[in-house]
């Protein structure tokens, strides 16, 4: 939001009271947030100068100041015509300290490497670079900002919904009086994304004037939210349950999450519930749950739909490392299009921090003998091959311990191999696995677990591993290959690139070649010919169409190919959009590493990090006892019997929504939101259905509608929740969505928060 002002003077009386009211407002968020005075925040809200910079040329002074919902960030410029922009701080992605960023490290010395800091957006927004006047003033930014991040996201839903709502009562008290007119209401409910007619807002607005003032302040405000978070679902639920003196006992509760949660409760359970959500010392003394308690508990992980108990590490992590299906990212230096975008390192930290276990790396030779990273033969812009390496070695492993594959598009000379092979090296160190593990030729992977915290080359190699173990090793002359070469789409414009690379092809560094050990790229001749004459390190790039059509015609012996060897499949070249192709048919062939454009939200994306939100987001799920066995007669087309069927009914009724965002480009209007309920799977689990939509209503909307779905292989379905705008003039606007493995649901009534 940017917008041009003068300075207006206020009496000092008027200043007076602009500051109680100000500081009172301070308070209230404060509290919600869990800061009463709290030094970090009180230096926020004071704010200071800080530099502002976009390039080696353009460095500028701007003020930045929190503002008093404790949520925006205000910025200004020094004219005499004051340039005011403001962020809220629910867009940070992350605040980094030092010069990480492509722009801080572009355009300034090292000299001031202790006064720079980052603070990284989410989405597609570009990162807001900043130098302060010291290195201290640069750590307390640093630091106030992302303990007030930090306790922003911990919020309950409860305080989150209290926190926004104050911050909306605010925005409509245009003239910060503390009190609200008839109109000031009406926009109010406009700002919370809830339209309604003039006369239920007069018969709201008089049910809460009990002074007949005509106007709203204090305690009457108060009601006004009550009427406004009431929720009726909650009514029934908790009315049927409190059987003690309008209470819930700790029998009552069992009861409750007997029947409704299908859980096995104990007392003990109970009063552990009671004695951590209740927020009435009196109730509590006296070992009962008030609604209010029984809200706050129906708000926390615990009530969730996904199950907790796998959302952190639970599976099996000592199978041989194809046995799983690992997050992968393609071009993943990529932030836009494939085209003209520019080329990030933060692109690669971003991929990281969502859990991705195997990043490409495009290599071309670069000026003064230093490789660069960028999409060949196109205007995307051009990174350092040495400061992606050092950005995936400082990022690799904060999300999770479990090995990185760095996925090698070589297109450099020689000479600047060596230098590749050099840097990754002296950055990465011991953690780069130069030599397979153990003793003698290994017949098969490794484990996750066996490779946690090391990174794994996947490229060309000038021979066979088990050359190493011989007294020479014999070059081949056919293994030398690209992504594009793996690949074995059958058609003319290909073909005439392999032709034209088989001309152009350039022999490798050995040390390079050395570093490769157990993801070695070859071409792919068909099944048969992997089989006899593959080995298990080897393996295959396969463009999505020809995967597509693989995964669907041979769709048993692709399984089978799998189970011994790895595949990594990637998009299409025509999606120079960086638009993505649907994960789960390949998932369902057994490939491993299904690469998507990570810098794209899209509903492909959302399935691929719901199959990735479970298992502590390690990045790997095992795969199916059956997807494991090299004799399995597992077809996801034809599913014949066996082990993997194992028929499911999932009823679900759609009950409720809180709080709904508005759609970015309909920030006037207010939604008419639908829920979607989507299944994926083998084809025969794919469906879909859908509420009705309801009009003018995003901030408490009610469907009540039962839904019903057949799932036969639950062990590959996953479940998305889709939230849209309904428009019966053009195609529906997303809202908000949540995507879960089938197996990660829970029974009962549960909290599904979505993900926008």
């Amino acid at each position: 939001m940017a917008c041009l002002q003068r300075q207006t003077e206020l009496s000092p009386s008027e200043e007076r009271q602009r500051y109680a009211r100000s500081q009172k407002v301070i308070r209230t968020n404060a509290k919600i947030l869990g800061m009463e005075g709290d030094m970090d925040l009180q230096f926020l809200l004071q704010g200071g100068d800080l530099l502002k910079v976009r390039s080696s040329k353009w460095k500028k002074t701007r003020y930045f100041k929190l503002q008093e919902d404790c949520k925006t960030m205000w910025q200004e410029s020094k004219k005499f015509f004051k340039s005011n922009q403001t962020f809220s701080l629910d867009d940070i992605s992350a605040v980094r300290m030092g010069r990480q960023s492509d722009g801080l490290r572009k355009s300034t010395d090292e000299q001031v490497e202790g006064r720079c800091f980052s603070i990284i957006f989410k989405g597609r927004r570009k990162n807001l670079d900043l130098i302060a006047s010291s290195d201290e003033e640069a750590k307390q930014w640093v630091n106030s900002l992302q303990k007030l991040v930090s306790n922003m996201n911990n919020l309950s839903l409860q305080h989150r919904t209290e926190h926004w709502i104050f911050s909306c009562l605010r925005k409509a008290d245009k003239n910060k009086d503390n009190k609200m007119s008839h109109s000031e209401i009406k926009d109010f409910l406009h700002l919370i994304n809830m339209d309604v007619d003039d006369l239920y807002a007069e018969m709201l607005f008089e049910d809460c004037d009990k002074s007949k003032s005509g106007y709203l302040s204090g305690e009457e405000i108060e009601h006004f939210y009550d009427l406004l978070t009431h929720r009726e679902e909650i009514d029934v639920i908790y009315g049927e349950y409190a059987k003690t003196t309008g209470f819930m006992s700790p029998e009552n509760l069992v009861d409750f999450l007997m029947k409704e949660q299908r859980e096995k409760a104990s007392l003990a359970d109970a009063h552990k519930i009671i004695e951590k959500f209740e927020p009435d010392e009196n109730a509590k003394a006296k070992k009962l749950l008030s609604k209010d308690g029984f809200i706050m508990y129906m708000h926390k992980p615990e009530a969730m739909i996904l199950n907790t108990d796998h959302k952190e590490l639970y599976q099996d992590m000592s199978q041989p490392l194809n046995h799983y299906f690992i997050s992968s990212s393609h071009n993943t230096y990529l932030m836009e299009d494939q085209l003209k975008g520019p080329s990030s390192t933060e692109a690669y930290v971003r991929a990281l921090l969502k859990g991705c276990r195997c990043v490409e790396l495009d290599c071309w030779d670069g000026s003064d003998d230093e490789p660069v990273i960028y999409h060949g033969y196109t205007l995307t812009s051009k990174i350092l091959f040495k400061d992606a390496i050092k950005a995936i070695k400082e990022y690799a492993f904060k999300t999770s311990d479990y090995p990185v594959i760095l996925s090698l598009e070589n297109h450099c000379s020689v000479e600047q191999q060596e230098v590749m092979a050099r840097h990754m090296s002296s950055i990465l160190g011991s953690a780069l696995i130069t030599s397979p593990l153990g003793d003698g030729m290994p017949t098969n992977f490794p484990s996750p677990e066996e490779l946690k915290g090391k990174f794994l080359i996947k490229g060309k190699r000038l021979n066979k591993l088990e050359a190493s173990f011989a007294s020479e090793a014999a070059e081949a002359d056919d293994e030398d290959v690209t992504e594009e070469e793996e690949s074995n789409e059958e058609d003319e414009d290909e073909e005439m690139e392999k032709e034209e690379s088989k001309k152009k092809k350039q022999k490798m560094a050995k040390e390079l070649s050395d570093m490769v050990i157990y993801c070695k790229s070859v071409h792919f001749h068909g099944f048969e010919e992997a089989r006899k004459n593959q080995s298990f390190y080897e393996m295959s790039s396969f463009k999505e169409g020809k995967a597509m059509k693989l995964a669907e015609e041979s769709a048993n012996a692709y399984v089978r190919h799998n189970v011994e060897k790895l595949s990594r499949i990637y998009p299409a070249g025509i999606r120079t959009d960086s638009s993505n192709y649907s994960p789960v048919p390949l998932w369902n062939a057994g490939c491993q590493l299904v690469a998507l454009n990570f810098q794209t939200n899209c509903p492909d994306m959302d399935v691929n990090q719901g199959r990735f939100l479970v298992n502590g987001k390690s990045g790997y799920i095992l795969k199916p006892a059956y997807m494991r066995d090299v004799g399995t007669e597992f077809d996801p087309i034809t599913l014949t019997r066996g082990d993997w069927l194992k028929h499911k009914t999932l009823h679900v009724m759609i009950i409720s929504a809180q709080q709904l965002p508005k759609v970015n480009n309909k920030k006037s209007s207010i939604v008419d939101p639908l829920v979607k309920v989507e299944v994926f799977g083998v084809p025969a689990d794919v469906d879909e259905k859908k509420t009705s939509a309801i009009e003018n209503n995003g901030f408490n909307p009610s469907w009540n509608e039962n839904f019903q779905f057949d799932v036969y292989v639950p062990d590959l379905a996953m479940v998305r929740f889709l939230i849209e705008d309904h428009d019966s003039t053009s195609d529906n606007e997303f809202v908000g969505q949540y995507t879960l493995p089938f197996k990660q649901l829970k029974d009962g009534i549960q909290t599904c928060a979505s993900a926008q």
